[in-house]
């Protein structure tokens, strides 16, 4: 059975950081590619940032420079650091695998 579990989500003033994990459990995580999707109150779902098997990763525009994804496949964990945060970076965020999602964890950015 294949388990998402994100954490680190919270309450953070703007201009402030967080870390997000996702461990994950009942894949073979090195051959997965991860991502982080957001989704904001009223809004679709989008993609965050995405991180390969071979650690290639990508980035929506609005957190370029300011988000990273990076992984430990001996931990099943997937990571996003969050920097600078922005009152538009609120939002539930979720852990992909391409076919199942984690439960998701919120972040809020006040301002």
């Amino acid at each position: 059975q294949v388990q998402l579990v994100e954490s680190g989500g919270g309450l953070v003033q703007a201009g402030g950081s967080l870390r997000l994990s996702c461990a994950a459990s009942g894949i073979r995580f090195s051959f997965a590619v991860m991502a982080w999707y957001r989704q904001a109150p009223g809004k679709q779902r989008e993609l965050v940032a995405r991180i390969t098997d071979t650690d290639s990763t990508m980035y929506a525009d609005s957190v370029k420079g300011r988000f990273t994804v990076s992984r430990d496949n001996a931990e099943k964990t997937v990571y996003l650091q969050m920097n600078s945060l922005k009152p538009e970076d609120t939002g539930v965020y979720y852990c992909y695998t391409g076919i199942h999602w984690g439960q998701g964890t919120q972040v809020t950015v006040s301002s």
